[in-house]
Order: C-alpha cells, then sequence, then structure tokens
C-alpha cells in the first residue's frame, strides 16, 4: 500500500501562495482562528494552522474564548473580529456551544472572510459549482490531495462516509463537479459495509476514531482519511484502522501527516485569496 503523505501537496500549495505573494507591498495577509473552549481537535486544528502560516509567511492571530461565553458575549467580539480591517480572513472552529447560535454566526461572517466556506453565501457557491466563493477547506483538500498524486476522479465510485456541512456535503459538491459517481453514507445507511466495499474511493469523514477497518475497504481501493480524532491513549487518529487496511487499499492518507497538513495549506491559499494577492 502506497502511504499519501501530505508533505509534497502542501509543497505545492506553498508555492503557489509565494507566486501569489511575489509582488505584494505592505504586512502579509492576516487570519483570525476563533476558537471558543478547549476541544483537543480544535486545539491540535489550531497548531497546525499558526504553524503553517508562519512557514508560509503569512501573519495569524488566535482568538480564543472560554467554553462557557454567553451567546450575546460571543456575538460582540465576533463582530469586532469580523469587522477589523487588518484581518483578510476568518477561521471559525467547531461546533461552537450550545448555548451559541451557530446559525446566527454563519450569516453574521463576512462571506469575503469566511475561508472555510460556512457563510450561506459561499455554501450556495459551492453547490451551484461556483468557484468564486471559498470551499471548505478540509473538502478541498481532498480534492488537492487526489489530484496532486494523479488519481482519477472522473467516472470513479467515490463513498463519503460522513454527510456533516464541515467535509461530507460540500465534498460530494465538488467530487460530482470532477465527475465522480457519489454515494453518501451515514449512521441509517443500510449495509454501511458493503457500501463502502464497492468504492473506487473511500472517503472517512464520519468524525469517530478507527471507525472503519478492512472490513469496509475494497481491493485495490484508494483510501482518504479525513478524521481528526484523540484515541484512548490520548494519540491522534483517523476515522480508519490504519494498520487494518494494508493488504486491501492500493493507496491511504495516514493520520496525522496526511489530508490535516493540507487542509492547512489550503486555509494560507484561501487567505491570499481573500487578501486579493491572487
Amino acid at each position: 500500500m502506497i502511504v499519501l503523505k501530505g508533505a509534497e501537496v502542501t509543497a505545492r500549495i506553498k508555492q503557489q501562495v509565494e507566486d501569489a505573494l511575489s509582488g505584494w507591498e505592505g504586512e502579509a495577509p492576516k487570519l483570525a482562528i476563533v476558537r471558543v473552549g478547549e476541544r483537543p481537535d480544535d486545539v491540535s486544528y489550531e497548531k497546525g494552522a499558526l504553524k503553517r502560516m508562519g512557514n508560509f509567511g503569512l501573519r495569524v492571530e488566535s482568538f480564543v474564548f472560554d467554553q462557557d461565553i454567553s451567546d450575546e458575549e460571543f456575538k460582540t467580539a465576533f463582530a469586532q473580529i469580523n469587522e477589523n480591517p487588518d484581518i483578510a480572513g476568518i477561521l471559525l472552529l467547531r461546533p461552537l456551544p450550545k448555548q451559541i447560535c451557530e446559525k446566527d454566526i454563519e450569516k453574521m461572517i463576512d462571506p469575503k472572510k469566511d475561508l472555510d466556506g460556512i457563510s450561506p453565501e459561499n455554501i450556495a457557491k459551492v453547490f451551484a459549482g461556483d468557484e468564486t466563493g471559498f470551499a471548505p477547506c478540509t473538502a478541498e483538500a481532498v480534492i488537492e490531495v487526489l489530484k496532486a498524486n494523479a488519481i482519477p476522479i472522473t467516472g470513479k465510485r467515490v463513498t463519503v462516509v460522513g454527510r456533516s456541512m464541515v467535509v461530507g456535503k460540500p465534498l460530494a459538491m465538488l467530487l460530482l463537479k470532477e465527475n465522480a459517481t457519489v454515494t453518501i453514507c451515514h449512521t441509517r445507511t443500510k449495509d454501511l459495509k458493503g457500501a463502502c466495499r464497492q468504492a473506487e474511493i473511500l472517503v472517512a469523514a464520519a468524525g469517530k476514531a478507527k471507525m472503519l477497518n478492512g472490513d469496509f475497504v475494497g481491493q485495490d481501493a484508494v483510501v482518504i482519511d479525513v478524521g481528526i480524532n484523540v484515541d484512548e491513549d490520548g494519540k491522534l487518529c483517523g476515522d480508519v484502522d490504519f494498520a487494518s487496511i494494508q493488504d486491501t487499499a492500493s493507496m491511504a492518507t495516514p493520520v496525522p501527516g496526511g489530508v490535516g497538513a493540507v487542509t492547512t495549506a489550503v486555509l494560507a491559499k484561501h487567505l491570499v485569496r481573500a487578501a486579493g494577492a491572487c
């Protein structure tokens, strides 16, 4: 099995960012990362994004709020971030605590600063196949990984396990735009194992540690694991039991070191776009 590491894909995107900024004058574009609480996967993603932005020569600032912040207090603070002219792009780590109305925040965020495609305007553009908006970074990262490794998408049977608006649904739209034949699975899918085994490309985006093992993978399938979980030992792991697919999958992304690294690189690419550098 070939391990599809994200480093080479990230390097290619970094070059695109550097080319876009080659004639840039003044301070580099600035990203605001907004986090509420201390969810381990959010903290992990934030650390990766902070490191990536620095490596790409971009500015970044984290805005961290207490888990118990009220809806009103958070909206007031978010509005200030949203309206700050020094901030070119915003990454809001979700899900937000239950007391905060996430739908209201999605409507508040400036679509031009919405780097992770959560605003109604950007979501609509993804579903319409309009490339002028921002697609969710993780969904776009999956496409980047496939293309960078010359994995054909057109006409392929692709199964996406997960139907969230963060990955599953927007990714399905991006795959359809690439002429794939897409099946979306979820917790109520009958014969989930059978649906996964039929896939030539299997994308795990369920958010459950090691949910899929070798029994779910068809012979020579390409497995893309976008899960970021913390196992019982406190270590990062994906939605796929990586060790169990070694003899079945032809290619697979690891966790960590796979799609996650590319996701933060896509975030950087979106930031320079938002700033008007490309």
